[in-house]
C-alpha cells in the first residue's frame, strides 16, 4: 500500500490530476500506519503482517 500511494502521488503530481494526489495521500497514510501496526505486533483486521 505504501508503494501504491508513492505511485498515485507521482502520477497525480506530474499529471497534474488532484484526485490521484488526495487518494495517494490516504493510501500512504493507511499504508503507513498497517506497517506499524504489523511491526510492533499488533493484528490488523485479521492479519499480524502486512508488507
Amino acid at each position: 500500500m505504501i508503494i501504491l500511494g508513492i505511485i498515485l502521488l507521482v502520477v497525480g503530481f506530474l499529471a497534474k490530476i488532484a484526485i490521484l494526489w488526495t487518494i495517494g495521500i490516504i493510501v500512504l497514510v493507511i499504508g503507513a500506519i498497517l506497517f506499524l501496526l504489523g511491526s510492533l505486533g499488533h493484528g490488523a483486521f485479521g492479519r499480524r503482517h502486512y508488507w
